[in-house]
């Protein structure tokens, strides 16, 4: 028998399966050191018992979580680190939402350059997904029907 969760690992099991970031999570959770005490709670085998089996059902979920946050993010705070980039310290810089942020990188001469993804690839995924989840949904009504049609030929056989 596995230990009871504290209420502060559960919070963090919660964050940690609605973002998959170990650092916000623990953050959000929290804990005074996110950093480091997010990566020594997935170190921990009761942690990791607590977030595999609501994992695998979340995934999907997490998936188009993700996608919708590439497809609509705002890019206000890559602007906001472009604008002020020297002026922030690290924990303001640690609070920005940069997850539609592909790329930084600093110049030799100076200034700075950003890469965001691709909104128009997460579209298409988001409208494939989508595009599954109706198939899904129809191939359950086509089973219902195909239930339905078989048990009505047995009715009329008896």
């Amino acid at each position: 028998m596995q230990p009871q969760l504290t209420e502060k690992e559960a919070l963090f099991c919660a964050y940690y399966a609605q973002s998959g970031d170990a650092r916000a999570a623990a953050a959000a959770a929290g804990y005074r050191n996110p950093r480091r005490s997010g990566a020594k709670l997935l170190r921990r085998p009761q942690i990791t018992a607590a977030l595999a089996e609501p994992a695998a059902e979340a995934l999907p979920a997490a998936i188009e979580r993700g996608l919708r946050a590439l497809a609509f993010g705002s890019a206000a705070d890559a602007v906001r680190l472009l604008l002020r980039g020297e002026e922030l310290t690290a924990d303001e810089v640690e609070k920005l939402d940069l997850f539609i942020v592909s790329d930084l990188k600093r110049p030799k001469g100076g200034g700075m350059e950003i890469k965001f993804f691709d909104r128009l690839k997460a579209l298409e995924a988001l409208s494939r997904c989508a595009g599954a989840q109706a198939q899904e949904g129809g191939s359950f009504l086509q089973a219902l029907s195909a239930g339905a049609r078989l048990l009505s030929e047995e009715e009329e056989d008896v």
